[in-house]
């Protein structure tokens, strides 16, 4: 029976835990290609904007039921891989001896985006339905409901993700500064999205949140040490 004293002592001093980068790839994919049959890559009519009118809104989930639910399924699917991303990132922060409230927060952020992410995708897959869709009152009741936790509800938590990770990051070192200068932008940017519920002009910084944190979710994968000895190389180079 094996235990951690037999281990080698470059074992011990490596973190235990999902590889980062394809964890967040994953994420990646399975949201964008979410996204695919909803757009106008993936037949007409494409998905309509929150201004658009009910009768509008209804007739596309009339229409393209199969692609929403499909959306829908894949965007559930998505916010799994974001909820280890999260459980892992802040396992290997604390691993990496950072103690700092910011691991706390990235994680309460981190799970509550998979959460609305799990919630709007449910919320889309019971539009997509025929009694639903033919109902363009309750479709537009729904859709409001979609745009918020999709929106704000996902951007905001998201931006605490990033700022717990990319803070004690910057202050140990343990990444790149152009990741840890990304993560400040998207976090502010991140935060500022709630002002969507109040002023829907504000709606693009969602957006501005969401996409460039696919390529700030891989690179940390990619650059954040998983064991001590990394770290110190890091360290020393930056």
């Amino acid at each position: 029976m094996t235990n951690s004293a037999s281990l080698p002592a470059a074992a011990r001093r490596r973190h235990a835990g999902p590889p980062l980068g394809p964890v967040a790839a994953a994420y990646t994919l399975l949201f964008l290609a979410g996204l695919y049959p909803v757009t106008i890559f993936g037949g007409l009519p494409h998905f309509p904007g929150p201004w658009e009118s009910p009768d509008t809104i209804a007739a596309f989930f009339g229409a393209r039921g199969d692609a929403v639910r499909l959306c829908a399924s894949l965007q559930f699917g998505a916010a799994i891989p974001l909820g280890i991303f999260t459980a892992t990132v802040v396992s290997r922060l604390q691993f990496l001896g950072v103690r700092a409230a910011g691991t706390w927060i990235a994680l309460f952020g981190g799970l509550a985006a998979s959460f609305t992410m799990i919630a709007a995708s449910s919320a889309l897959w019971a539009m997509a339905q025929p009694a639903v869709a033919n109902e363009p009152g309750v479709i537009q009741g729904f859709y409001w409901l979609v745009q918020a936790l999709g929106g704000s509800g996902f951007s905001v938590p998201f931006g605490l993700l990033i700022a717990g990770v990319s803070v004690p990051a910057a202050l140990g070192r343990l990444l790149p500064k152009w990741i840890v200068v990304l993560g400040f932008v998207l976090a502010v940017c991140a935060e500022l999205s709630w002002l969507y519920l109040l002023v829907p002009q504000t709606l693009p910084l969602v957006p501005l949140t969401r996409f460039p944190g696919f390529i700030w979710m891989i690179a940390v994968g990619l650059t954040l040490p998983n064991s001590i000895e990394r770290q110190s190389q890091t360290a020393m180079g930056a």
